[in-house]
């Protein structure tokens, strides 16, 4: 009786509370982790987008078809350091951002 009354004190002792060390020491995988997942999936995909557009936009010149992030298709009339001139129709042209620019359409876009 004396062995299993020893047992079960022994079983029900309570276990000491992990350390702050080694709590940050479990989590910190887990946070490096959630790091690595938010850089690959959300931050390099939209650099490498953000490339590739000002490349775009770097090599604009007179008589390329675009499209403005506002849906008004033009084509390039005249480039300024930060604005582009764009024919809409047979006399109206209008004046926007260069980063306004969303992309070059082709002729089959017609």
């Amino acid at each position: 009786m004396k062995g299993i009354m020893q047992t079960l004190a022994q079983a029900a002792a309570p276990t000491p509370a992990p350390s702050i060390g080694e709590q940050l020491a479990q989590r910190l995988p887990m946070f490096i982790l959630i790091i690595v997942i938010f850089y690959v999936v959300i931050y390099r995909p939209q650099k490498q987008q953000r490339e590739k557009h000002q490349v775009m936009l770097s090599q604009l010149k007179k008589g390329d078809k675009v499209v403005t992030s506002g849906g008004i298709w033009g084509t390039v009339t005249n480039l300024g350091k930060e604005t582009v001139t764009l024919q809409i129709a047979e006399n109206a042209k209008i004046k926007v951002g260069r980063d306004h620019i969303l992309k070059l359409r082709g002729d089959e876009d017609d």
